[in-house]
């Protein structure tokens, strides 16, 4: 897997944007080291350009003839290596070398298929299918009632349960791209690649090496002894009792403010949201949530009951703690994240793989260990990592440049602890994460180079 040819530009019109990434693209592919004829395509667009969206589409594809798949959506911003385009007409494109036989377009009209039931002792009998979803990118549409359940239905068809991406986000036209060249299903008609609502993304098997993790953008409350607690009791998405006491008194009490000076209190309010879980262990790192924690909205306070509404329907049983949006929270845990995906990276070149042959291949890892501080890194530190091929980022639309200090900050910050790698993303109304829906987050995906 070479890596993935990619490009990003700006202009008002879409047409000399489209003509830029297309210069970047060729311009990569006669490159050695750059995949020269892929057939994946993923594509992101600003909201400027959404009533353009089935124009740009063709024109890229009548100028990019060796694609045949293609899959992407709309963002209030889009994201590429070193750079983010917030309110600007923008597009960015990236070219995906992975094999044609170990990824599936997927939309309304050409559907993930269900995986098949492995107890099943006729089907055992059968040679397995062609191609197993192992993991897969998505790309939603937010406003749908039953998005949630959706992306639940859609985790299922794949063997590890595993997805990433987020919903469309924009203030205009909300659309996704969708190109399948296997097939759509009979009897739908015709697809033009541009759909509204719904699901659509890509699926890779297990072929296909990822690497993801998930940053979040808010730190948990610490000051008069806030904590996290338990919901005992609810109503839908009223949160009625935390550890057995008013839950409406617990947010008072841990925001130090009280409902006889309304203003403050409301001021207090609107800067606090809360991190739901079902673990337990809701802070991973000192002041920083878990991958498992979804950060949602205090959108109402119910004196009569003094109770609290949240933007979600909760359980009894499940963990909430307050927190509010941190810069420095934000940062260090996107910093984290870089630096996890570069150690996993690092550590796929076993010293074992080399050392065996003159060590002998049954050397185990202790002796291995031993051996490699006794003759020092010179032997083999040098060995080149599992390289990245291409990477995908999609940000919380609340996020960005601006939250962490300036223009294209977020993506500098990814840049300088990643690397200089190909990426493109797009800046979302949710994101997602195995079959989980996040808010303020970032879902940062590699593609692993074999």
């Amino acid at each position: 897997m070479k890596l993935f040819p990619y490009g990003h530009a700006t202009h008002p019109q879409w047409q000399f944007a489209a003509a830029l990434v297309l210069a970047q693209l060729r311009a990569q592919m006669a490159q050695s080291s750059y995949a020269s004829n892929p057939s994946l395509a993923l594509l992101y667009i600003t909201d400027h350009y959404s009533n353009q969206a089935q124009e740009i589409l063709d024109f890229l594809s009548a100028e990019l003839p060796e694609v045949t798949d293609w899959s992407g959506t709309v963002g209030v911003g889009i994201a590429s290596n070193n750079v983010e385009y917030f309110d600007e007409p923008a597009l960015c494109v990236m070219l995906c070398d992975v094999p044609a036989h170990q990824y599936r377009v997927f939309s309304g009209v050409a559907p993930l298929a269900a995986l098949e039931d492995e107890s099943d002792e006729l089907l055992k009998e059968l040679p397995p299918p062609a191609f197993q979803a192992h993991t897969a990118l998505i790309h939603a549409d937010g406003s749908m009632p039953d998005a949630a359940d959706m992306i639940a239905e859609l985790s299922d068809r794949t063997r590890t349960g595993y997805l990433f991406g987020g919903f469309a986000a924009s203030r205009s036209k909300s659309v996704q791209f969708s190109v399948s060249s296997d097939h759509n299903i009979k009897g739908q008609g015709a697809a033009s690649g541009v759909f509204a609502g719904g699901l659509s993304g890509v699926a890779f098997s297990d072929e296909v090496l990822l690497l993801s993790r998930v940053s979040q953008g808010c730190q948990p409350l610490t000051a008069n002894g806030s904590k996290t607690r338990i919901i005992t009791a609810c109503d839908g998405n009223l949160v009625v009792e935390l550890d057995g006491e008013p839950a409406l008194d617990v947010l008072l009490h841990d925001l130090n403010v009280s409902l006889e000076k309304p203003q403050e209190a409301l001021e207090a309010v609107r800067a606090t949201l809360v991190g739901l879980s079902q673990d337990s262990q809701t802070v991973s790192h000192p002041g920083i949530f878990g991958s498992d924690v979804r950060v949602r909205h205090i959108i109402g306070l119910d004196p009569a009951k003094r109770g609290i509404a949240v933007a979600q329907s909760v359980e009894v049983g499940m963990n909430l703690a307050f927190c509010q949006r941190n810069v420095a929270a934000a940062r260090s845990d996107l910093v984290r994240i870089c630096a996890e995906i570069r150690e996993e990276l690092e550590s796929q070149t076993q010293p074992e793989e080399v050392l065996g042959e003159a060590w002998g291949e049954n050397a185990g890892l202790a002796e291995l260990a031993d051996r490699s501080f006794q003759y020092g890194q010179a032997e083999y530190g040098g060995l080149p990592p599992k390289r990245i091929a291409g990477a995908i980022y999609v940000s919380c639309s609340g996020r960005g440049g601006p939250h962490f200090g300036g223009p294209s900050a977020e993506l500098q910050i990814v840049r300088k602890a990643l690397g200089d790698v190909p990426l493109v993303g797009f800046f979302a109304g949710g994101e997602v994460a195995r079959h989980h829906v996040y808010g303020y987050t970032g879902v940062l995906t590699v593609f692993m180079a074999d």
